[in-house]
């Protein structure tokens, strides 16, 4: 089964309809965005979700010491940081006790060169959070093995992208929303459907 996270729930309802729709992680924002929340409302909606679906806060232009306070005040094992700078940077957030998505942008294959050690590689568009599809298209320039396909994806272009990349899993923010941090009911649903109608068993 395809591996699937849905980013930037803010209340009860979403993260409650995420959990019914059987999605692999649900993320919460712990940093300046539309879709921050604080760590003590992070901590509220962790109790809504189930042992067998991560919980994962996300970062980026935050130091090692935020993420690591921010993470532990809201009840989080696992982290998704944007713009880790070394396997150093991984080992801290590992010996505090985290599993590490690490989570590159689009535009320097060197990147994918270098290993630094997390639990899970994520690779978004050429912003973070942007919402912006990039090239799906050109297998040399992406991963191998296990790892998670965002940026721009959609219900309507999910399927195409994770036939045309090979992903082992999609994260989803902007392509389920109504509006810039709102999330849509009727489009996580159609998300979810879109990317189990084909999975692979």
């Amino acid at each position: 089964m395809t591996f699937i996270k849905m980013c930037g729930l803010q209340d009860e309802a979403t993260v409650d309809l995420a959990v019914e729709l059987g999605v692999d992680a649900v993320g919460f924002v712990l940093v300046k965005s539309p879709r921050r929340i604080s760590p003590d409302r992070a901590a509220t909606l962790r109790t809504r979700v189930p042992a067998g679906t991560l919980a994962v806060g996300v970062y980026v232009n935050a130091s090692l010491d935020e993420i690591v306070t921010t993470a532990r005040a809201a009840n989080l094992d696992h982290v998704q940081v944007h713009d880790l700078r070394s396997a150093d940077d991984v080992r801290v957030l590992h010996d505090a006790g985290f599993t590490v998505i690490r989570a590159i942008n689009t535009g320097g294959a060197e990147a994918l060169s270098e290993d630094f050690g997390a639990d899970l590689l994520l690779v978004d568009g050429a912003v973070a959070g942007a919402g912006k599809t990039w090239d799906w298209q050109d297998r040399s320039a992406l991963p191998s093995g296990r790892w998670v396909l965002a940026g721009g994806l959609n219900p309507d272009n999910v399927e195409r992208a994770l036939a045309t990349s090979g992903a082992w899993g999609v994260d989803v923010s902007s392509g389920i929303e109504a509006e810039r941090g709102i999330k849509d009911p009727g489009l996580m649903r159609a998300f979810a459907q879109a990317v189990r109608r084909n999975a692979p068993e």
